[in-house]
């Protein structure tokens, strides 16, 4: 809700599917159902899904037994190993065969989609969104910095900050273990010169082992998920972050902000391939190891900082709006 109110977005339904405990099996089977009388309602002449979650995958799967035209929005993403993510990858790949229009991010995703026999001719390759609401909210939240500094009054900005983000399913158990061991050697190496701030998911399969190895050190500030303004702001005085997640993968290099991902896939190659992203794993020595080379090697930080956002320009959604006037 605090994210639609900062967009100023009204929806005109609330399927109301969030319970607590509630499985993938709960998730899916709640949206179908709740979707159909939506789609008889409205009567669509196309539908728009956007990424790879429960709900795009179900939205198109509704959209299909309706027999309403399909977009995808960030069409074409793969990594090539349906358990990692899971389940986003095989949502995706549904999604996608689904879509009778598919919007691309990058010419990688358009060529995965030629590769499974999509036609070219449904293919448009116009950068991700994501950067457009990043660039958006960024804008909004320079124009307001007494207040995000008022929220964050416990860190000293002196320090050089790492933000750590993570939350992924396929990570859960030894692997987190791993990232939060290697976060404690981290922090108590450089002491008081580094500042690591993670704001914790509120599943239990990750806030366990954080709180267990990390709550007593006192350069580690472990605190509650933040709205996405703020996860922004915080992201723009980092000097480094640490993630799993895909969003910030795309977003930071905007920021020329070097990413350390703890996958051991990742679907967004570009940004490895082009050096603004290092894929560590969750393995504890290349977590540290990379952090430190980050932290004292200022030639390659400096070299991964400069690199440019392979991933959007902020003029993904103004091309998707001129496309889909054509098409209409």
């Amino acid at each position: 809700a605090s994210l639609l109110n900062f967009f100023d977005i009204i929806p005109d339904y609330n399927l109301n599917i969030m319970k607590l405990k509630q499985t993938l099996f709960d998730s899916t089977s709640e949206i179908l159902k709740k979707l159909k009388p939506v789609l008889e309602n409205e009567n669509p002449d196309i539908c728009i899904v956007q990424g790879d979650t429960t709900t795009a995958l179900v939205g198109s799967l509704a959209s299909f037994y309706q027999k309403i035209p399909l977009v995808h929005i960030e069409a074409g993403l793969r990594s090539f190993n349906k358990y990692a993510p899971f389940p986003e990858e095989i949502n995706r790949i549904i999604v996608d065969h689904l879509a009778d229009y598919h919007f691309a991010t990058t010419e990688r995703a358009r060529e995965n989609l030629l590769k499974e026999g999509i036609s070219k001719e449904q293919i448009w390759v116009v950068g991700n969104t994501v950067i457009d609401a990043f660039f958006l909210t960024l804008s909004i939240t320079q124009k307001n910095e007494d207040n995000f500094y008022k929220f964050f009054d416990f860190i000293d900005f002196s320090k050089k900050i790492i933000l750590v983000t993570g939350h992924r399913r396929e990570s859960f158990g030894q692997p987190f273990k791993n990232i939060c061991y290697a976060l404690k050697e981290i922090a108590m190496k450089y002491g008081d010169e580094v500042i690591i701030i993670y704001p914790v998911h509120l599943n239990p399969n990750v806030r366990k082992p954080v709180f267990t190895v990390l709550k007593d050190i006192k350069n580690v500030y472990l605190i509650e998920p933040l709205d996405y303004p703020y996860l922004v702001w915080i992201m723009s005085k980092s000097y480094l972050i640490l993630t799993d997640s895909g969003g910030i993968q795309e977003e930071a290099p905007s920021l020329g902000k070097p990413v350390i991902v703890m996958r051991e896939v990742t679907e967004r190659i570009e940004g490895i391939k082009a050096g603004i992203a290092r894929l560590v794993g969750t393995d504890k020595k290349k977590i540290i190891d990379t952090v430190i080379e980050l932290l004292e090697n200022e030639e390659e930080y400096n070299k991964m900082s400069k690199i440019k956002n392979p991933y959007g320009d902020g003029k993904s959604s103004e091309r998707i709006k001129n496309i889909l006037k054509e098409i209409l």
